[in-house]
C-alpha cells in the first residue's frame, strides 16, 4: 500500500522580465512574486507589476510582496491585478493584514524572520502561527539587516515539529539546498511551499546574482530539485 505525497508548491519571487515570467511558468512554478517595496532592489510599481501578471496563465497564481505598507495602498494595488496573493513581509500586526485584505477574504502570507544564529530558533513559532491564524500560510525566512533574507539560510533543525499552519520555506534556497529543506521542514506544518528569489538569479561578471534577473536554467534545475525532494517524501511512504 503506497499513501500519496502532496506536491510541494513553488514561488519564484522578485520578477521583473516578461521573459523570467515565461520560464518560471514553464518550469512548473504555481506563484510568481512581484515585490512593491522600493527599496528592494527587485522592486516593481503597481502598474509593472499588472503589466507582468497578465502573461500568467490560469491556475498560476501572482503574489504581491508588502513591507509596512498602508491598507490603502494594498487595496488599491489589488484592485489592478485580480486573484493575487498578498505577502507581509514587514512588521504588520494581524490587525493590519486583516485590514488590508478584507478581513482576510483575499488570502495573505505573513513572513516569519527567523534570526540566523544561536541553538535557539529566537521566535516562538507555534505561538507566531496562532496570532496569524487568518494566513494563508507563513513564510520562514531569515532575519537580516532590512526586510527580506537577503539570500540567507536560517537553521532549519531548530524548527519547532508541530506548527499548525502551512508552511513556505524561504531564505537562501537554491537548486543545491532546496530537497534537503524540503526533507527538513516538510514534517514540521500541515504542508510545505517554497520560495525562491536570490537563489535563481543570473551571475554577473563578479560572480555576484544580478538582483531582479532569474537564469532559466536555475530555475529549471530548482523545479527538478524540489521534484527530487518529494519523489524521495513518496519512497519513504511505500509500505
Amino acid at each position: 500500500m503506497s499513501v500519496s505525497t502532496p506536491r510541494t508548491r513553488i514561488k519564484i519571487c522578485g520578477l521583473t522580465r516578461e521573459a523570467d515570467v515565461d520560464a518560471a511558468v514553464q518550469a512548473g512554478a504555481d506563484a510568481i512574486g512581484f515585490v512593491l517595496y522600493a527599496p528592494s532592489p527587485r522592486a516593481v510599481t503597481v502598474a509593472r507589476a499588472a503589466e507582468l501578471a497578465r502573461r500568467l496563465p490560469p491556475f498560476v497564481t501572482p503574489v504581491l510582496l508588502f513591507v509596512n505598507e498602508t491598507a490603502p495602498n494594498v487595496i488599491a494595488a489589488c484592485t489592478q491585478i485580480p486573484g493575487a496573493t498578498v505577502q507581509f513581509h514587514g512588521d504588520e500586526s494581524p490587525a493590519d493584514c486583516l485590514a488590508a485584505t478584507d478581513a482576510g477574504r483575499r488570502p495573505f502570507l505573513r513572513a516569519a524572520r527567523i534570526p540566523l544564529t544561536g541553538d535557539t530558533l529566537g521566535l516562538d513559532l507555534v505561538e507566531y502561527a496562532q496570532r496569524y491564524s487568518q494566513a494563508q500560510a507563513v513564510l520562514l525566512d531569515a532575519h537580516v539587516e532590512g526586510y527580506g533574507g537577503g539570500g540567507q539560510t536560517f537553521n532549519w533543525s531548530l524548527l519547532p515539529p508541530n506548527v499548525a499552519s502551512h508552511l513556505v520555506l524561504s531564505g537562501g534556497l537554491t537548486p543545491a539546498n532546496v530537497t534537503d529543506g524540503i526533507l527538513q521542514v516538510r514534517p514540521r506544518g500541515l504542508s510545505l511551499a517554497v520560495d525562491v528569489s536570490s537563489g535563481v538569479e543570473a551571475t554577473g561578471p563578479d560572480g555576484k546574482p544580478l538582483k531582479g534577473i532569474k537564469d532559466a536554467g536555475k530555475i529549471q534545475r530548482f523545479v527538478a530539485a524540489v521534484r527530487a525532494a518529494d519523489a524521495q517524501l513518496a519512497s519513504f511512504t511505500d509500505v
